[in-house]
Formats: C-alpha cells, sequence, structure tokens
C-alpha cells in the first residue's frame, strides 16, 4: 500500500486566537476551525486537520493573537 503524497503548508498560515466569551483559543487555516485549552493544543489538532485534507504542517505554531 502507497502512502499519501502530503503538500507541504507553512505554519505562517495558520491563524491562532483567543476565543471572546469562553476558555481557550482557536487556531483557523484552510478552511478549518480547531479549538484547544492551550495555542500549542488548537495548532497541534490543525495538524490533524490539514492532514486529513493532504496537507503537511511545517514550522513552530504562530502567537496567539
Amino acid at each position: 500500500m502507497a502512502s499519501k503524497q502530503l503538500r507541504k503548508l507553512s505554519s505562517k498560515k495558520v491563524a491562532i486566537f483567543k476565543i471572546a466569551n469562553r476558555k481557550g483559543f482557536a487556531a483557523i487555516c484552510q478552511k478549518n476551525l480547531t479549538e484547544g485549552r492551550t495555542p500549542l493544543q488548537a495548532f497541534q489538532r490543525m495538524v490533524k486537520a490539514v492532514k486529513r485534507h493532504g496537507f503537511q504542517l511545517n514550522g513552530n505554531p504562530p502567537k496567539a493573537k
């Protein structure tokens, strides 16, 4: 079974921000939205989400806004 070739995607395309009126942070990239208690957790969940669409995030998570 051949593995699927993943296209590279820069972590600069991910926007991480604090969710208003709630605990936690959210990340948006490539029409995907993920949530997490910390910015790192939101980014890690985004890595999984974009992988399902054939992309691989490279680099460190961006700073939360």
